[in-house]
């Protein structure tokens, strides 16, 4: 559901941010159950059935198992009330632990890709697999997709960049465990090399993955504006506000999920100071309720009229 369709009801606001967090807990919970099966079953057949690209898929979900406790702790801490020190809230415990999750990826890929190249360099002394391990892989492929997909869904309804980081991990797990298959089919034909390289090409995708996330994650700490077409909604709404006669220079920046946003708000400049004030705080009400913004903070400007129009000072002076 669209932020802008949100109805103005604050009650609807108050249940919604309820929701969010409870679908959040519920579909990381159901990613730990998954990951906690995959990764022992398998690191164990893996092992057993000597395929080191089952082995590689095995600490993948591992790391999956690791960003699930992240996030429900990230999860947490972001729900708690503004203090003294935090007084926007702790809502970039969300962005921190996107950017844990991504330099996590980033290890673990970093790690596959060690493993992959050590056997590479000694190919003959590369074991053929065990059947168990093709039927392991196919199980788990088909695991992660069916996860990845749940998670994405609740994610988006839920408006959650930090649940979409962890949704797309388990898609790359799904993406690895396509590869480790493809492979281990490959070692089962008489191609033992292609284990080890299913591994290598796992390795690249979870290091690529990790790098995005970190680096979306960095900036969102460093206060990355929202993109144009919330811009344009939220000033929209201002505009849109009984007595605000126009609205620059809005600036955004991201509180995890939340956005803080600055604005000008042109008014009558015969109308009194008071006047002015409730206006800008009907217009920031309108915006709360309306967008996922955390806090609106306005500036007043005098609006004068058309013909004495503050906005049109060159032409008056050219002449």
């Amino acid at each position: 559901m669209p932020y802008n369709d949100l109805a103005d009801d604050p009650e609807d606001s108050e249940f919604t941010a309820q929701e969010r967090a409870a679908a959040a807990a519920r579909s990381t919970w159901v990613s730990v159950g998954v990951n906690i099966v995959l990764t022992a079953t398998q690191i164990t057949v893996g092992i057993f059935a000597k395929s080191q690209g089952l082995i590689a898929d095995g600490i993948h979900s591992l790391s999956d198992l690791v960003a699930d406790f992240v996030v429900l702790f990230a999860g947490h801490h972001s729900k708690k009330d503004a203090d003294e020190d935090h007084p926007y809230g702790h809502q970039r415990f969300e962005t921190a632990a996107s950017l844990v999750l991504g330099l996590l990826l980033l290890a673990v890929g970093v790690g596959m890709l060690w493993s992959a190249f050590r056997k590479l360099e000694t190919p003959e002394a590369v074991p053929q697999v065990h059947i168990v391990a093709l039927w392991v892989a196919g199980a788990a492929l088909v695991a992660k997709e069916l996860l990845f997909r749940y998670m994405l869904t609740v994610a988006k309804r839920v408006k959650s960049s930090m649940l979409v980081a962890n949704a797309w991990h388990a898609r790359s797990d799904a993406a690895s465990s396509l590869v480790v298959t493809v492979g281990i089919i490959g070692n089962l034909a008489g191609y033992p090399i292609l284990d080890p390289i299913a591994a290598l090409i796992v390795g690249f995708m979870v290091t690529k993955m990790g790098w995005e996330f970190s680096w979306t994650a960095m900036h969102d700490l460093m206060d990355r504006a929202v993109d144009e077409q919330e811009v344009a909604a939220i000033r929209e709404t201002l505009s849109q506000t009984p007595g605000v006669s126009g609205v620059h220079d809005i600036r955004t920046r991201k509180m995890g999920d939340m956005i803080v946003v600055d604005a000008h708000l042109e008014v009558d400049a015969n109308i009194s100071v008071e006047a002015g004030h409730d206006i800008a705080v009907v217009a920031r009400q309108r915006v709360l309720q309306r967008h996922r913004v955390l806090n609106l903070m306005t500036h007043v400007d005098p609006w004068h009229r058309p013909d004495l129009d503050h906005a049109k000072p060159t032409h008056s002076s050219s002449h």
